[in-house]
């Protein structure tokens, strides 16, 4: 292991909440009057905090209206996920674990809201693998800002140097790289492996076992 804490973003990344996102998704368009975009669309906004995904599939940057969809959006797809409906990627637990196992603390920085994120681990049974969990409400600047990554290492009392921080998007690479922290790029989402190859990073994992394999955790997916 060549990192003190590793630090993971969670859509498409540990995990998949598109059913209950696309639900919120439904749910805030209709109510709005608007016509409801194609499921894919929306997967490529996943990652984004939802006002801005908004503004990219309507074009309206009236913050008004975007804090109403988000208004909108956010109990539905909340209440979902802490219902269940959201699935831990493949390795996922085991990769959680054996992080916990080995003594190097994980932790979340995410766009996604706090509470959202805090009961879907709870329902997965994975909450005690985290030492911090930061979501988009919890920060004033979001991604690619570092403000969440820095937060959680200066709580670490870690340089970030020392810390791997693991995502599904351009955005997750450009954060990394502002926070100083390595990057490790997981193909689980709908960002494609060449799309980081000009950004920093030490490591492009197709799914959780390979990024197990990496980081020397036998129990994530087989030994080195």
């Amino acid at each position: 292991m060549n990192y003190q804490a590793v630090i993971f973003d969670f859509d498409y990344t540990l995990g998949d909440a598109t059913d209950a996102i696309y639900a919120g998704f439904r749910h805030a368009f209709s109510s709005m009057g608007l016509p409801v975009p194609e499921r894919e669309a929306v997967r490529r906004t996943v990652g984004l905090p939802v006002q801005e995904a908004y503004s990219l599939l309507t074009g309206d940057r009236d913050q008004t209206r975007r804090e109403t969809f988000y208004s909108l959006f956010h109990p539905v797809a909340r209440d979902m996920q802490a219902k269940g409906v959201v699935e831990l990627l493949p390795y996922a637990r085991e990769l959680l674990r054996g992080l916990k196992e080995a003594g190097v603390p994980a932790a979340l920085v995410s766009t996604k809201n706090t509470d959202s994120l805090r009961a879907v681990l709870a329902v997965k049974g994975v909450e005690d693998c985290f030492a911090y969990v930061v979501g988009g409400d919890r920060v004033t600047r979001h991604k690619p800002d570092p403000e969440g990554l820095l937060w959680v290492l200066r709580r670490l009392e870690l340089p970030p140097e020392s810390a791997l921080y693991c995502g599904d998007t351009v955005i997750d690479a450009q954060t990394a790289a502002s926070a100083g922290t390595a990057f490790c790029a997981v193909l689980n989402g709908t960002t494609p492996a060449e799309a980081f190859q000009d950004l920093p990073h030490v490591h492009i994992a197709p799914d959780l076992a390979d990024l197990g394999r990496y980081l020397g955790l036998p129990a994530a997916g087989g030994s080195k």
